[in-house]
């Protein structure tokens, strides 16, 4: 297939990249700046710029983009960053997609299981209602932005992704290092409920849903979330390291702010589009992905 993805260069989006060329896609990335090869394409969707042309003749879009929602303390003018950085090149891509006759039919849009909010033991599927909360409100917005392509007939489905479990980069990429050094242990309480996914189960899921007949929301998790001391603990084990130091929620929030809210809200989510598509997990618990995340290898 011919894919373009947008927010190619993030943590999930290089992964994808890579992994959709070793299986012998065709990759084209959407950057904003000149394009540089064949396989780029520019764009600019402050300016509201991208010639239909560049994507004639391409399958799907993944659209990844976004501005990290850890990576700076949430003022006003942070908050109104992370969502015209989602919304304003979803829109685009959305109308775009709409009114081309020989582009993609596929979008595969980036979201997140924030759409949840705090729900505490509450067993979340893709039929449960949305939360409350900034980015609740977010991934509301997010979504709604691809409404013209769905209006058009392109099937479209939003990737509502957890915590991704990866050995560098993202929110874990921050706390594996802690627990190599043995001073980590579990954020607040440990009892809100992580729903993980491994960045290779990540992006094989993406894959799987370029082609699998789905649209509407998909949780892009794993399928058995476990409270958050748990994930710390089971990574800890394979790094023969403790974990039993915790991090209080106040020095939580003096380290980043609002978004510790966020982190330590639980949300026990559960895959079920995506199972009932088919998809099989290649790391279903919590022991093999803290196997896959310690280790060197595939």
């Amino acid at each position: 297939m011919r894919v373009v993805v947008a927010g190619s260069h993030g943590l999930i989006g290089s992964a994808l990249v890579d992994h959709l060329r070793d299986g012998g896609h065709d990759v084209r990335r959407l950057v904003r700046r000149p394009a540089r090869g064949p396989q780029e394409i520019s764009w600019d969707p402050d300016a509201d710029r991208l010639d239909p042309a560049d994507l004639a003749g391409a399958d799907a879009v993944v659209n990844l983009g976004g501005a990290g929602v850890g990576d700076h303390r949430w003022t006003a003018a942070y908050r109104r960053t992370i969502l015209q950085s989602r919304t304003r090149p979803t829109a685009l891509l959305a109308r775009t997609l709409a009114d081309s006759a020989e582009g993609p039919r596929v979008l595969l849009q980036g979201s997140a299981v924030g759409f949840y909010g705090d729900r505490g033991q509450e067993v979340l599927t893709e039929a449960s209602d949305g939360g409350t909360g900034f980015l609740a409100d977010v991934v509301r917005a997010w979504e709604a932005s691809t409404a013209p392509a769905e209006e058009a007939g392109v099937r479209v489905a939003h990737l509502r992704t957890g915590i991704v479990m990866s050995r560098s980069g993202g929110s874990f990429g921050r706390l594996l290092p802690l627990l190599r050094l043995g001073v980590g242990g579990p954020l607040g309480n440990g009892r809100n409920h992580w729903p993980w996914i491994t960045l290779v189960d990540q992006v094989r899921a993406v894959e799987h849903l370029l082609t699998a007949a789905v649209s509407g929301a998909v949780n892009v998790v794993g399928p058995h979330p476990v409270p958050q001391a748990e994930v710390v603990r089971a990574v800890a084990r394979e790094l023969h390291r403790p974990a039993v130091v915790p991090v209080p929620r106040f020095a939580l929030r003096l380290a980043v702010g609002e978004f510790a809210d966020d982190i330590l809200a639980s949300q026990r989510v559960l895959p079920t589009v995506l199972l009932d598509s088919g998809f099989t997990f290649r790391h279903a618990d919590v022991a093999s992905a803290a196997r896959w995340v310690t280790s060197a290898g595939d």
